[in-house]
């Protein structure tokens, strides 16, 4: 069964099969094989090659796999997704990296063609500046994810959260008006557990629906971090209950004035994180 929301991205490098079990029981809900910043030059054919065995491998098994391919504008981009069409068993997701143009989207999709989610990562200035245009872009795009590091390095800074936090809030604003995830770059140090809480948390205040994890110890304290509680469910449940009450008038619930936009909010936590009536999915819906 997969999952609805997109709260952990385990990434994995496609030069690295005897991490790839690993990676399909982590329980991450997406698990990534990386064929980009993780694979060196010259092994780039190599990766390809291996990344087939990364989707056979999970025939079957109940996780959503998908793979980071190079930037299209670049040769081992347009290889790769050739090399795509090709996979006997073919990615359900798919990260372009280094997004600038709603034309890089739709150079994969025209290559792939059918159902493939497409995850846009935003990395430089020029792709935050456009992405209102890029959010709109449709061919199959579901979500946006914030590549801190090579942002930064763009910038001259570090990727220390404050400086980039206003970038952060234009991609969430952006996906949130076209219904897309949103999704928040890794943190870097794999040691410090407190860190990655606490960067966690912000995305999530920030409406991120989730985070990048580079590896399955880190899974953990991001899903925690990105998963309503019992009690937050509970009090959901009330809004709606109390809506319908109502008839979507203004009301209170638990002491506190709720009215359309909590009305809303309830609803669509309810739907992402609430039982399952059916199979779940990334993909967006109509």
């Amino acid at each position: 069964m997969f999952s609805r929301y997109c709260r952990t991205v385990l990434c994995t490098p496609a030069t690295a099969p005897e991490r790839f079990a690993s990676c399909h029981g982590s329980g991450a809900d997406i698990c990534l094989v990386d064929l980009e910043d993780a694979v060196a030059p010259s092994r780039k054919e190599e990766a390809r090659r291996s990344a087939v065995r990364f989707f056979t491998a999970a025939r079957g098994l109940p996780v959503r796999c998908a793979v980071r391919i190079n930037p299209v504008v670049e040769p081992d981009g347009v290889r790769d997704l050739l090399a795509l069409r090709d996979f006997p068993v073919p990615p359900e997701v798919v990260l372009v990296p280094k997004v600038e143009s709603p034309r890089d989207l739709e150079i994969v999709a025209g290559v792939l063609g059918g159902p493939t989610a497409l995850f846009a990562v935003i990395e430089t200035p020029l792709g935050v500046q456009r992405l209102p245009e890029i959010a709109a872009a449709g061919h199959g795009l579901c979500a946006l994810i914030f590549g801190s590091a090579d942002y930064a390095a763009a910038l001259g800074i570090g990727p220390a959260w404050d400086p980039l936090a206003h970038a952060r809030s234009v991609l969430v604003n952006s996906a949130r008006a076209h219904d897309l995830h949103a999704i928040d770059s890794p943190t870097f140090d794999l040691a410090d557990r407190a860190l990655l809480r606490r960067e966690s948390l912000l995305a999530k205040q920030l409406g991120f629906s989730g985070k990048i994890a580079l590896h399955p110890e880190q899974l953990p304290v991001i899903t925690e971090a990105f998963t309503p509680t019992a009690a937050e469910l509970a009090h959901a449940t009330r809004v709606v209950e109390a809506a319908l009450r109502s008839g979507d008038g203004v009301t209170t619930v638990d002491g506190g004035m709720v009215g359309k936009p909590f009305f809303e909010a309830a609803q669509r936590l309810l739907a992402e994180f609430g039982p399952l009536t059916h199979t779940g999915s990334v993909t967006r819906t109509p």
